[in-house]
């Protein structure tokens, strides 16, 4: 029994954030005799982790040096990095491993099979999940996959999904287990959310999610190092860590609040409470995984045209203009109209929750970036819309004659000495659990995301100024309401630089549910 009731807990964790509540009386599933020292890969294999930052995803390429195979666990849809490392290493890819029905990116496992002739896919039928494809391997609980020395053995673990599984790595022979890769069900210091396969199904999920915790690793030992499909700042769990040293089955079960959580009620209140908003795009995500990725041979590129051929394009009036400067390039001097979303792997997840899937992207690039990385970013999240780019930069649309827009930017120097003013809008665009930490004095909350939707609550007649943690965020909220007509302006450095100069922070009485969107 625990010495907090439910209340007490919920709220204690919404202040402190589960990632560092005490639980007392919650028990442990930590053993005495586990040792603290992880487990490495064995001799002759290769471990790599590819990380897609702007979606904080982690994939795997494993392999055999010997028997010269590797199989890659769930792979993002821009795959040249898996081949590039299979010949690196002289290996042939075998297979391509899914943990589950992802939500939020488009899986590359179709992609990497056609582009190697030799990649079969592996999935798992569990729950009854259902594919619109080819499956290669249908995998249930209890089978292996084998490449080279290396055996995978497959382990359930439903709750973030119905189908969801585990890869347990052993080497032949042996069959000592060197590593565990998790999926979307454990993570750092949290474990997979239960709620995005719609209201009918969260409390089933989260059932199955907890019976997974208390049980599926339960004969695994502790020094086994995990190897979870997302780090810190994926919305696929609440409050992921970055691991202190090596991640291991230990360390999470000595640490990880959910995993402490013996009462199923608790667990599930607590889990569904921490949980931040659930991005628009992750359903079409879902259904595109699930139907079967297109194949695309390669990443299709844009056509580069020249001003003038590219204004012509802008005013047919089908296209949506993309400027992926940073925020001070944007402001000095940008087309009318255009969204801002900087140059950066993050545009994957800002990218899916306010460009328009159904509509041609016009590009702007930087003058020191490419057309192929907005590309490739977008499309890990479905977007294969990119038609056409400015050849150059903006400077090659300045010099041609052509219109731009531009804007004055705010220090919060600026902000300090103004705000609160009725003449003016401040708007905060972050999460609502960054709003609950602290915000500016005169501040008005709205998530970025929602301002197409809320344009009616902002007074077009007076200037919004945006901020959010370092201005990024501010920017793309900026190019959202100049589209709509209004005078804004962005704030850099924003919250960060207003902390660093010391002025005052405002904050809220009590925490409300980081999904909650609104607040007062």
């Amino acid at each position: 029994m625990t010495s907090l009731n439910r209340r007490e807990l919920l709220q204690h964790s919404a202040t402190v954030g589960l990632g560092t509540v005490f639980l007392p009386g919650l028990g442990t599933l930590l053993r005495a005799e586990e040792s603290s020292q992880a487990t490495q890969p064995p001799s002759g294999v290769v471990l790599e982790t590819i990380k897609a930052g702007g979606l904080s995803h982690y994939s795997y390429f494993v392999g055999d040096t010997e028997a010269g195979v590797a199989v890659v666990i769930d792979p993002r849809r821009d795959v040249d990095v898996y081949i590039e490392l299979a010949k690196q290493h002289g290996m042939t890819i075998l297979y391509a491993l899914e943990t589950h029905v992802h939500a939020d990116f488009v899986s590359g496992a179709r992609e990497l099979a056609a582009r190697t002739g030799t990649a079969q896919i592996c999935a798992s039928v569990e729950g009854g999940a259902r594919y619109g494809f080819q499956i290669d391997r249908r995998l249930k609980d209890g089978d292996e996959v084998s490449a080279g020395s290396i055996g995978l053995r497959v382990i359930h673990t439903p709750g973030h999904t119905p189908e969801h599984v585990s890869f347990l790595a052993t080497s032949h022979g042996t069959h000592k287990p060197w590593a565990l890769f998790t999926g979307d069900f454990l993570f750092v210091g949290s474990v997979g959310r239960p709620d995005l396969m719609g209201v009918q199904n969260t409390d089933a999920l989260a059932r199955a999610l907890h019976h997974s915790v208390q049980n599926a690793f339960t004969d695994l030992p502790g020094e086994l190092t995990i190897y979870p499909a997302h780090g810190p700042g994926s919305p696929c769990g609440a409050g992921i860590k970055a691991p202190e040293g090596d991640p291991t089955l230990a360390n999470e079960r000595r640490g990880n609040p959910y995993w402490r959580m013996n009462d199923r009620e608790i667990f599930t209140e607590a889990l569904l409470n921490a949980q931040p908003p659930v991005p628009y795009y992750w359903p079409r995500m879902k259904e595109i995984n699930a139907a079967g990725p297109k194949v695309l041979g390669g990443t299709p590129y844009p056509e580069m045209l020249k001003p003038k051929d590219f204004s012509k394009r802008l005013k047919s009036g089908e296209m949506q203009l993309l400027d992926t400067r940073l925020m001070q390039a944007y402001a000095g001097g940008h087309i009318s109209g255009a969204l801002n979303i900087g140059y950066n792997e993050v545009m994957s997840m800002w990218g899916g929750w306010v460009l328009d899937p159904d509509r041609p992207i016009a590009l702007v690039k930087p003058a020191q970036g490419n057309v192929e990385g907005p590309v490739d970013w977008l499309s890990r999240v479905g977007f294969l819309n990119v038609e056409v780019a400015l050849e150059g930069d903006m400077s090659a649309w300045v010099n041609s004659g052509e219109a731009f827009d531009s804007f004055q930017t705010m220090s919060v120097h600026a902000v300090n000495r103004i705000f609160p003013t009725s003449a003016m809008t401040l708007l905060d665009v972050r999460q609502p659990s960054e709003w609950d930490m602290g915000h500016l004095p005169g501040a008005k909350y709205m998530f970025l995301p929602e301002i197409p939707a809320r344009l009616q609550e902002l007074d077009k007649s007076k200037p919004v100024i945006v901020y959010c943690g370092n201005g990024y965020r501010a920017s793309i909220g900026v190019s959202l309401l100049r589209r709509a007509g209004f005078d804004a302006r962005t704030v850099p450095g924003s919250w960060n630089a207003w902390v660093a100069a010391g002025y005052p922070v405002v904050k809220p009485e009590s925490p409300g549910k980081p999904s909650e969107t609104h607040r007062a």
